[in-house]
């Protein structure tokens, strides 16, 4: 029989992580407080996956890739003000970033995350 995977936050439709073979697989990570900007929403989903990553044994230093998804391309460089004072230096990941439409119309930004634990 193969590895176990362990999956956090479990609901009826996702989990907020699976972690299998020593790899965190992180569902997308939206605000909290969708009334923020594109920066206040940006620290918080950062935040978000800085709590995640950590109850894996993990963190932003192991990221092995990054999607990020903006509403508003108008929002990238706010965004990436945010996202490099965040990021472990020397240990930047691969990283795409595309315009999307979001679940919801008050979310800005999403971002999905795998990281090595």
């Amino acid at each position: 029989m193969s590895n176990p995977i362990d999956r956090y936050d479990v609901g009826p439709r996702m989990s907020e992580m699976a972690v299998y073979n020593g790899v965190a697989y992180l569902a997308g990570q939206v605000a909290e407080d969708g009334s923020q900007g594109i920066e206040g929403q940006t620290a918080q989903v950062l935040a978000a996956i800085d709590k995640l990553l950590a109850r894996a044994g993990s963190d932003k230093s192991r990221i092995l890739r990054a999607q990020i998804f903006l509403v508003d391309l108008a929002d990238f460089a706010a965004m990436n003000g945010v996202w490099e004072k965040w990021v472990a230096a020397g240990h930047t990941p691969p990283r795409a970033t595309v315009q999307a439409a979001l679940a919801r119309p008050e979310w800005k930004i999403e971002i999905v995350v795998t990281a090595a634990v």
